[in-house]
């Protein structure tokens, strides 16, 4: 049986890492970012094409796995902030 080609991407603010690798059919996301070496950058969430999923979800040929990162500041506060600032 051939292998399942499977993107990781993790965004960066000055720009992104990615990597490709191939992976036996029935893997998950775990299994993935073991084997791209980013599985250290994970201290959140993790997704498939932009939906967040457990990390035993099983991956497809030819997803793309994403890291996703901590956010630096709550988005409410942030508009609330910039609200204030504009009166």
């Amino acid at each position: 049986m051939a292998e399942l080609e499977v993107e990781v991407v993790y965004a960066l603010p000055q720009g992104e890492e990615s990597v490709r690798v191939s992976v036996p059919h029935g893997a998950t996301v775990r299994d993935v970012l073991e084997k791209s070496g980013l599985l250290s950058r994970v201290s959140g969430k993790v997704g498939i094409f932009g939906r967040v999923v457990r990390a035993d979800a099983p991956v497809a040929d030819g997803d793309r796995v994403e890291i996703y990162r901590p956010l630096a500041a709550d988005p409410k506060e942030a508009r609330r902030r910039r609200a204030a600032r504009r009166r």
